[in-house]
């Protein structure tokens, strides 16, 4: 059973203005960081030689299956760790990953979408839920179809969070070809930024930075959300359409 965390008398107003935002704030310093490096979001995943990018669906549907099992065997072994130390493991796999170029980053691929889930279902334990029940397990794998960090998002991407199914074995599949997509977005702008050796390595560390900061600020807006539902009695969907509509007042 999962174990959320009450809170007596909660403010929804007052937590829905605090996860709004701590989701504005998940990708905020991502493209100005990228620009340094001289490359645009919306043009990275041009750069990325037709073979990659043509294989890159695949590849990350791929390290999906690779990252749920991984992760969730992981936990039997190794005890989920503080953020920071998520993210200082992440950044410094994608320094590795990217010294050698698009070789040794596509070899990171899979690492580094294991360490991300591995991440989100820390935050998952951190806000009360149990990671190794099956619905917590496709909540965490879900918030890796949020937008991505180098994405401009007017709050309207926050529908992914509202749907909730069992995971069963059909589900799973169905569940990570809806993700791969959009994570394989995400992660081919990531490949890009790592195409150049040796400077690779400093993009590869930057970007892993971004997405570990990234997806674990979403994970917890997510099980944020949740809690609040539980707490403050409002029904979910309801929270995150008042989540949503913050978000577009903030860019008005």
């Amino acid at each position: 059973m999962q174990d959320v965390i009450l809170v007596e008398n909660v403010d929804a107003e007052a937590e829905l203005d605090r996860l709004a935002a701590e989701y504005k704030a998940a990708g905020g310093a991502a493209i100005r960081l990228l620009n340094r490096f001289g490359g645009k979001a919306e043009e990275l995943l041009g750069q990325l030689p037709p073979p990659v990018r043509d294989g890159l669906y695949e590849a990350t549907e791929k390290a999906l299956w690779i990252a749920v099992r991984a992760a969730q065997g992981s936990r039997r072994a190794v005890p989920d760790q503080k953020p920071w130390i998520n993210t200082a493991v992440a950044t410094a796999m994608g320094t590795a990953g990217g010294f050698g170029g698009l070789p040794t980053a596509l070899v990171e691929l899979p690492v580094t979408t294991t360490m991300l889930l591995r991440a989100i279902q820390g935050v998952a334990a951190e806000e009360g839920f149990d990671p190794g029940e099956e619905n917590v397990m496709f909540d965490c794998v879900r918030v890796l179809a949020a937008a991505g960090p180098l994405a401009q998002d007017d709050g309207a991407d926050l529908g992914f969070f509202s749907v909730r199914l069992t995971l069963t074995g059909s589900t799973a599949q169905r569940l990570i070809s809806s993700v791969a997509p959009r994570l394989a977005s995400a992660l081919g702008q990531k490949l890009a930024a790592q195409t150049v050796p040796v400077l690779g390595a400093v993009a590869g560390g930057s970007t892993n930075y971004i997405y570990a900061r990234y997806y674990q600020q979403v994970a917890r807006v997510h099980f944020g959300l949740r809690n609040l539902a539980v707490n403050s009695d409002i029904p979910h969907e309801e929270l995150v359409e008042r989540l949503a509509a913050r978000m577009k007042r903030k860019l008005m």
